[in-house]
């Protein structure tokens, strides 16, 4: 049972492991399918055991993770994954097609390109050869770069806190990493990438929908566009009701269901359209990296959190680029 399991840090360094990975080979969830706590996981129920609260009304301090040296194990996966969400609130979800994992500093994806003035849309009469699709590795590296942010603390300083308020800090810290990885993301899906230019001299409504009839074999599900120029696609009378799943998402979508994300690595009379199910492809070097044994022995005078991450194009075609200087 979960109340009886040693926690120690080594938990931590298990290859090709997570930390609630490794928890879960020893207590497994399916032990507790009918249980009361059936909905937490490995961690979640190591909190439970040593009654560490990490929100509402009757939330603990920072200091309750070091009321034992076994309790102490469960703080720098409480740091992580309070970073993780907030990175996860970001807008990657909505551009990134694939995530892959890989043990080197650089890599080389697959593009898949269709063969040319041949859409899919063409039909073959009988006995000629079908229209090709070259599945073939990228010509150029992708580098992988590391982001993160040293958070300048100790551990008197942070004891008192309470648990909520301290995830609320590492949430926002976690979001903009993120935002800096999707400016990388960004730079990748713009490279290569002829900008259309809009067929009169006023950016409106029309010329978003016309942009969006240009993805013949692929359908337009994302929009990226810098602060200014999504406030002028807000303001169009056809935007007005279409709030898509808002309230539930966060995310405004467009009368044809393209969802609008908002990110200031996009030039500002530049308005990126890509499908997401197929453009981009994310390669992650390494899960969040902490310095556990400093954040277990309270030895804290910074927090390091960073990521090693990089992006790759799938299919060229998925992607447009839209000028809408006026």
């Amino acid at each position: 049972m979960y109340n009886t399991i040693r926690l120690e840090k080594g938990l931590y360094n298990l290859a090709g492991k997570t930390f609630t990975q490794a928890l879960s080979e020893m207590d497994p969830d399916i032990a507790y399918a009918d249980t009361e706590i059936r909905g937490l996981d490995a961690f979640e129920r190591q909190l439970k055991r040593f009654d560490i609260k990490v929100s509402g009304p009757d939330c603990d301090t920072v200091e309750k993770f070091f009321a034992t040296t076994e309790s102490a194990v469960l703080f720098p996966e409480f740091v992580k994954r309070s970073v993780r969400a907030g990175m996860n609130s970001a807008v990657l979800g909505e551009i990134v097609a694939a995530t892959s994992e890989t043990n080197s500093m650089d890599c080389r994806g697959i593009t898949v390109t269709a063969e040319e003035n041949k859409p899919y849309s063409t039909a073959t009469v009988q006995g000629a050869a079908l229209p090709g699709t070259a599945i073939t590795l990228s010509d150029s590296l992708v580098n992988l770069v590391k982001y993160g942010r040293t958070i300048t603390t100790s551990y008197e300083v942070i004891r008192q806190q309470k648990l909520d308020v301290l995830a609320v800090t590492l949430k926002s810290i976690g979001a903009q990493i993120a935002r800096a990885v999707t400016a990388q993301a960004v730079k990748v899906l713009e490279n290569g990438v002829t900008a259309d230019s809009m067929s009169g001299s006023d950016f409106n409504y029309g010329e978003l929908s016309a942009f969006w009839g240009k993805f013949e074999d692929y359908d337009m599900t994302t929009i990226i566009a810098a602060p200014e120029t999504m406030a002028k696609i807000l303001a169009f009378d056809q935007m007005k009701n279409a709030n898509g799943d808002f309230m539930a998402t966060g995310i405004v979508k467009t009368p044809f269901g393209a969802s609008l994300v908002k990110s200031t690595a996009v030039a500002e009379n530049t308005i990126i359209g890509l499908d997401k199910s197929c453009a981009l492809e994310m390669i992650n070097g390494s899960d969040i990296v902490l310095e556990v044994d400093k954040l277990i022995d309270r030895q804290v005078d910074a927090i390091s959190v960073s990521v090693t991450t990089g992006f790759a194009k799938i299919i060229p075609d998925a992607v447009r680029i839209l000028d809408v200087a006026e």
